[in-house]
């Protein structure tokens, strides 16, 4: 009879989709970085409201959050040892 106190929450095919995940998030803020002016008297409203920074990087971000979530909630598969 297995003991399950000794079987881990998180398997090694958890902790890579969960890396996965940060890595898209990640890759979402750096899209909406960005758009500085050297002047700070000018306000550049055509490099601030990209659509790049107001739609795509927020649409990223939200996927990468959907994917660790999924990461988190991705049951392992365990078969029975014989």
């Amino acid at each position: 009879m297995a003991d399950h106190q000794d079987e881990l929450a998180f398997t090694r095919v958890n902790y890579r989709l969960l890396l996965i995940g940060i890595g898209i998030v990640m890759l979402g803020y750096v899209l909406m970085s960005g758009g500085g002016s050297g002047d700070p008297n000018v306000f550049e409203e055509s490099e601030i409201f990209h659509p790049r920074r107001v739609t795509a990087a927020p649409i990223v971000c939200i996927l990468g959050y959907l994917f660790v979530v999924y990461a988190i909630m991705k049951k392992p598969n365990r078969e029975p040892k014989a």
